[in-house]
């Protein structure tokens, strides 16, 4: 092995959890890192043995297996670790390497039902990876900020790196649940934080249809959001869809009226520049990162009121029909770049090795 070679050691873990926010961040940055890189780097990717290969032939790859969460292979030739998210059970507590650890959010400091117990608890976990690393990196400027607000972070030196816009160039595929007449559109796990049952009560009164896409994490919620359906009456017109592919995604971005997103716990909500990149109308909380990441672009439910939440999608569509800002939402979900990311990510591999 050419000893002048830049070993970076990536744990990209969240590739075992597909369908979701992390795995895509996870093959994103990775495939931006393998553009970026020069010759003298050699990316090695620390995954599941179901995703060798997924970055292509120019990397090395490490299998991860359960037995490393006590017992790390050697690191001795690496000369920069990346945790690429801070809930990894895979972490060099006890090497000399040099770490960069990802924050992606504190969202247990937001989620219904998160005792104190459970709160300190997390904190705690996470400051002892604080106290270890090298550079911490924040994918908003939020999530820098609740750091500085709730954990000790000023002996080691932050930064905020946004993550991409999710395009794809693949065709779109016609999904086997499509809706009668026009509809919202939302995509996400299935669960508390994402405050997806206040969106059944939008069909009040309309014609529009809801699509919600997603994974159930907590089925207790799935039946809570089932539940307002029937409370406002319109159960027919709620497509709960589950995990749909890249494609089937795109096809509804494409084909909704607007997208809703009235999460309240998000580091950063990679769908709102996903829907933004196809010129879509945008309606989202005011909670967390969301303002950031939208922008001046967005409309926001400034309550959760039913009618009030109507009122903000009426005047907001009528606001965007009025204005076209079609090619403006594109513009700004094209200004979040993975290839930008990627190379302030070598920058500091290349600072600290």
């Amino acid at each position: 092995m050419n000893s002048g070679l830049l070993r970076i050691w990536l744990d990209t873990e969240r590739l075992k959890y597909p369908h979701t926010g992390l795995y895509h961040f996870c093959i994103e940055l990775g495939r931006a890192l393998v553009q970026e890189k020069n010759d003298r780097e050699e990316l090695s990717f620390y995954l599941p043995a179901s995703k060798m290969g997924v970055f292509g032939k120019e990397v090395v790859y490490r299998k991860q297996i359960g037995l490393h969460k006590c017992h790390l292979p050697s690191t001795d030739s690496y000369q920069v670790w990346h945790s690429i998210h801070q809930g990894s059970q895979y972490f060099p507590f006890r090497r000399s390497i040099p770490v960069v650890l990802t924050i992606h959010d504190l969202n247990f400091l937001h989620q219904p039902g998160r005792g104190a117990a459970y709160i300190n608890k997390s904190l705690a976990k996470l400051q002892q990876k604080i106290n270890r690393a090298d550079r911490v990196v924040a994918i908003s400027n939020f999530v820098l900020e609740e750091l500085h607000r709730n954990l000790q972070v000023s002996s080691v030196q932050t930064s905020v790196i946004y993550n991409g816009c999710n395009f794809s160039q693949l065709a779109p595929e016609k999904p086997a649940l499509i809706p009668d007449k026009p509809f919202l559109f939302t995509i996400g796990t299935l669960a508390a934080k994402k405050n997806f049952h206040v969106l059944p009560a939008l069909l009040k009164g309309n014609d529009y249809w809801l699509v919600i896409a997603g994974i159930a994490h907590e089925e207790a919620y799935l039946q809570k959001i089932k539940q307002e359906a029937v409370r406002w009456g319109v159960e027919r017109r709620v497509i709960i869809t589950g995990a749909i592919t890249d494609a089937q995604k795109q096809w509804y971005y494409q084909h909704c009226a607007a997208f809703v997103f009235p999460s309240i716990a998000e580091g950063f909500g990679m769908p709102v520049l996903e829907a933004m990149y196809f010129g879509k109308p945008v309606f989202l909380s005011t909670y967390t990162s969301l303002p950031e990441i939208g922008g001046s672009l967005a409309y926001y439910f400034t309550s959760f009121d039913p009618d009030e939440m109507q009122r903000t999608v009426e005047q907001g569509l009528e606001h965007y029909y009025q204005t076209s800002p079609q090619q403006a939402l594109k513009n700004h979900a094209l200004s979040f770049s993975w290839l930008a990311a990627a190379r302030q990510y070598l920058s500091i591999y290349r600072d600290l090795a």
